[in-house]
């Protein structure tokens, strides 16, 4: 069965899912704190990697502790 992709966020829609300003999500793509991609010169991102993003920045505000 073959796996469904989700279609490519904008910096748009991260902003939105992140609650922060468009600028905040160039900011960090920019300086590669952030997973994305250009498309035409344009920046794309994936859920699951933002998922895994987030998972990561909450891993080491809990001070490297997992669960």
């Amino acid at each position: 069965m073959p796996r469904l992709v989700e279609p490519a966020m904008t910096v748009r829609n991260v902003a939105a899912f992140l609650n922060v300003d468009e600028k905040t999500i160039y900011r960090l793509v920019q300086k590669g704190d952030l997973p994305g991609f250009k498309v035409s010169g344009s920046w794309r991102f994936q859920r699951p990697d933002l998922e895994a993003w987030i998972a990561e920045r909450k891993d080491h505000a809990a001070g490297g502790k997992k669960k």
